[in-house]
């Protein structure tokens, strides 16, 4: 009788054993799938362009800029009339 009881515990050792090991291997596959998205989400350079192309795009209207205002500094003179007719006319609202 003893013997029946012992076989029958060490059936039931035995599947929570290989339940054990089945959730180990299932944890640590999920674990190596979660390490392979991180790392490819870091190396991703998806968006990089749109970045680059807005950095240019500030660099350029800053030296537009720059340029404009050393126009003005050398020769004490209105350099686009136009431009400096409407931009006086928005600043001269009577409304």
């Amino acid at each position: 009788m003893f013997r029946k009881i012992k076989m029958a515990v060490e059936r039931k050792w035995q599947k929570i054993k290989t339940t054990a090991q089945a959730i180990k291997m299932s944890v640590q596959t999920k674990k190596v799938e979660l390490t392979a998205c991180g790392h490819a989400a870091l190396a991703g350079t998806a968006a990089e362009s749109y970045v680059d192309t807005g950095v240019k795009i500030l660099i350029a209207v800053v030296i537009g800029a720059l340029l404009l205002a050393g126009l003005y500094a050398l020769f004490n003179s209105t350099i686009m009339p136009k431009v400096t007719e409407k931009v006086e006319g928005l600043f001269n609202y009577a409304g």
